[in-house]
C-alpha cells in the first residue's frame, strides 16, 4: 500500500522526512502549493462551473478522517473567513443526508470533493455517485 504521509503534510519547518529513502518534503511542497492556489482560484470565484459561473457551493464528501478533520478545520476557521463559496460535508449514508443537501444546491454552481485515502469506502463511494447522478440529471446540456 501508499504510505500515509501526515508527518510530512504538518511538516512546516521544511526538515526533511525521509520515506523509502527519499526526502519527500520537496513533492509535498510542491502539492500543497498547488493546493493553496486551487483554493485561491476557488473562493475568489476564478474557478468556474462548467457554464462558466463562479463556484458557489463546495460539498465535502467522505468518512471518517475524511469527513471529521475537514469540518472541524472548517468550523474552527469560519470567524476568520473572508467570505468564499459555502462548504457542505455529506458523511452519512441513509440518502437522507445528501438529498437534503443536493436541494439546496445547483448544478452550474457546485464543486464537489470526493475525500478518501483508497476510495474504496463504500459509504463514500456511494455517496460519490448519487451526487454524480443529481448532477448529470440538473446538469444543463
Amino acid at each position: 500500500g501508499r504510505a500515509v504521509l501526515h508527518v510530512a503534510l504538518r511538516n512546516r519547518s521544511n526538515t526533511h522526512t525521509v520515506v523509502g529513502g527519499k526526502d519527500v518534503m520537496p513533492e509535498v511542497n510542491k502539492v500543497l502549493e498547488k493546493m493553496k492556489g486551487f483554493c485561491h482560484r476557488v473562493r475568489s470565484g476564478e474557478w468556474k462551473g462548467y457554464t462558466g459561473k463562479a463556484i458557489t457551493d463546495v460539498v465535502n464528501v467522505g468518512i471518517g478522517g475524511s469527513d471529521l478533520g475537514p469540518l472541524m478545520v472548517t468550523e474552527a476557521l469560519k470567524p476568520y473567513s473572508k467570505g468564499g463559496p459555502r462548504v457542505w460535508f455529506v458523511s452519512n449514508i441513509d440518502g437522507t443526508h445528501i438529498a437534503k443537501t443536493l436541494a439546496q444546491l445547483n448544478a452550474e454552481t457546485t464543486l464537489f470533493i470526493i475525500a478518501s485515502k483508497t476510495f474504496t469506502t463504500q459509504e463514500t463511494i456511494t455517496n460519490a455517485e448519487s451526487a454524480k447522478a443529481w448532477f448529470l440529471e440538473h446538469a444543463k446540456d
